[in-house]
Parts: structure tokens; C-alpha cells; sequence
């Protein structure tokens, strides 16, 4: 039996992966390579969408793919490559931007959003186009799964919109993808300000753990984690914020029910809650920390490694712009 074609990727933007990116996107990469054919991608051409330092870049991409590998993305298992690796996701791009209106990518939530922060002279095209480069990334593999979070579903609709608007055109040439929304449950809040969303863009890191961390310092953030003066350990999202946070942590990391934590933290202070999510989350994270130190030890492998992955992507995605460019009318190399 055919497993279903999956695409997932993410930007190399911070030298470590934090948290929320590993509860939210990384566990579960790791369970949906086993029931599905998976590519994941270090999305760089999305990167430079803002401004990047170029030797930084490079680092941070091979970087992140490391900690890519030692979360759990088996390369072997799965399709685990670079974006710029392969050219036919820019060049698909193109033509799905012959077919995008000027008004339906204005309406991007994200593109209004930095453009009304930021003013649209400070914003590029490259950022005003990352939608159709997202549709690109996914049409180009024939995916039927797009396991994204909630701020995404609005670029994965306009994925197919441009999808069935092709198709209707030249003819059934992409597969229609599904959006599949990352549980809610498993939102991870800065430590500081837990009422936010734990980024790696965040204007403090005091409430960012990050997957590199060394663990004296993963243990202060955590002992330091805002929660609240009612001393009781209860999961309630609304009035107690920054304890709900540390046990939909504890809870995701020890396969743990949040009815256990709270009987078993039920009249103890958070001191020991926290001591006992520093416990979980170090032993987590030493093993993923160890494993990406002794992948980028090594970085001629783990570059070989991406390479032969790029290379498997690559036939997949040509394929299928070669169909795109017949259909469109374009003249064959000879």
C-alpha cells in the first residue's frame, strides 16, 4: 500500500530550535514518517525573505538540520533536504505566481500583518510572494498532507485555490493537498510572558528554552518561569497562564495526562513542579544536544547526507514541473 505524500519545513532563522518548535512540528514529524512518505525541508529561500547574514545563514541551515536529525527525522526514512537544493521549487514559483491575483495575495494574513507593523516600504516582494513559494514547496511533491500550525492555514487554502485554478486551466496536474492543523493543546508560551507564543524571534530569550542550551541554563529559565501567587498546581489556560504552560510542557515531554501532574503536584509548591520539569526537559534534550554536536562534528557527512536527500527530492520535484512546463506551452530543451 502507497503511504500518502507528506511536506513539512521550517527556517533556519536561530542558530537553536527552541521548545515549541520541537513539542510542535518535531515530535510530530517523527511519528508521521513512519505512516507517511515525508519530506521535510529547511526552508532557506524563505529565509532570506528578511535580511540575513550570509555565513550565518549557512550555519544555521546546516544546523538546523542537524537538530532535525537528532530530534528524530530519520534521513533514511524520510525525504530530509535543503529548499535551495532544489531549483524547481523557485521555478515553480514563478509560474504559480503568473496565476496568483495581486488582490488574493494582498489579503495574506501574515504579509497585512508585518506590512501594517513595518510599512510597506520596508516590506519586499520576496515577503509579499512567500505564499507562492509556500505552494510551490507543496505542489511540487504531490502532497496529500500539510501538517501546519493554525497561523498557516490560511497559505495552505491559497495552495489550493492555485491548485484547482491550475488544473482547471492546463488540465489534472497537482494533487490537491489536505491541511492538517497541529493540535492547539500543544502550544508552547514564553516562560515570561506566558500569554504569548514561545519564538525564536522573541525580543527577550529569558523565556525561550532553547534545544542547545547548556542545561545550567535551561534549569534557571525554567526556576525562573512566571506562574502566579494562588500556589496551587491547576491546569486553568485563562487564569493561571504561566502554570498551564509548565504542564502542557511536562505533560507532552513525560507522555503524561495533566490530571496526573496535578494529582501528583496537588499541595506542593511550584518549586518542585519546576524541578521536576527541569528533570524531564534535560533528560529530553542532553541526548538531542550530544547527537547534533557530534552531526556537525562531522559536517562533510551530514552535507553528503543532505545532498543524497536533495537529490531524491529533486527527481520528484522535476517531474513534476516538467509536466507544469509542458502544460503551460513552454518550447523543450532539446
Amino acid at each position: 500500500m502507497t503511504k500518502p505524500r507528506l511536506y513539512s519545513g521550517m527556517q533556519p532563522s536561530a542558530e537553536s530550535l527552541q521548545i515549541g518548535n520541537y513539542i510542535g512540528a518535531l515530535l510530530n514529524w517523527k511519528s508521521l514518517q513512519q505512516t507517511h512518505d515525508a519530506f521535510f525541508s529547511i526552508v532557506d529561500l524563505h529565509a532570506i525573505t528578511v535580511a540575513q547574514e550570509p555565513a550565518k545563514l549557512r550555519e544555521n541551515t546546516r544546523g538546523t538540520a542537524a537538530q532535525y536529525i537528532a530530534a528524530g527525522i530519520d534521513p533514511s526514512a524520510s525525504t530530509l533536504y535543503v529548499q535551495s537544493h532544489v531549483a524547481a521549487h523557485a521555478q515553480l514559483a514563478w509560474v504559480l505566481n503568473t496565476i496568483t491575483g495581486f488582490g488574493e495575495a494582498s489579503r495574506m494574513t501574515q504579509f497585512k500583518d508585518k506590512t501594517a507593523r513595518h510599512g510597506a516600504d520596508a516590506t519586499t516582494v520576496g515577503l509579499f510572494a512567500y505564499p507562492t513559494l509556500m505552494a510551490a514547496d507543496i505542489l511540487l511533491y504531490q502532497t496529500s498532507v500539510v501538517p501546519v500550525g493554525e497561523d498557516q492555514r490560511q497559505h495552505v487554502e491559497l495552495t489550493r485555490d492555485l491548485a484547482l485554478r491550475f488544473n482547471s486551466r492546463f488540465g489534472d496536474t497537482f494533487t490537491i493537498p489536505e491541511v492538517a492543523i497541529v493540535k492547539e493543546t500543544a502550544k508552547i508560551y514564553d516562560l515570561q510572558n506566558p500569554t504569548s507564543k514561545m519564538s525564536k524571534s522573541a525580543e527577550s530569550h529569558a523565556g525561550v528554552i532553547w534545544l542547545l542550551d547548556e542545561p545550567g541554563i535551561t534549569r534557571k529559565k525554567i526556576m525562573r518561569a512566571v506562574t502566579d501567587a494562588d500556589g496551587g498546581v491547576v491546569f486553568d489556560r485563562e487564569n493561571k497562564p504561566g502554570v498551564a504552560n509548565l504542564l502542557t510542557i511536562y505533560s507532552v515531554l513525560a507522555s503524561r495526562t495533566i490530571e496526573s501532574l496535578e494529582t501528583e503536584y496537588a499541595g506542593r509548591g511550584y518549586g518542585d513542579l519546576k524541578k521536576g520539569l527541569v528533570e524531564v526537559v534535560l533528560g529530553t534534550f542532553d541526548p538531542i544536544r550530544e547527537r547534533v554536536a557530534e552531526l556537525l562534528g562531522d559536517p562533510a557527512e551530514l552535507d553528503r547526507v543532505l545532498a543524497s536527500n536533495a537529490a531524491k527530492a529533486s527527481d520528484v520535484a522535476n517531474e513534476t514541473l516538467a509536466t507544469v512546463y509542458d502544460r503551460v506551452g513552454f518550447l523543450p530543451r532539446r
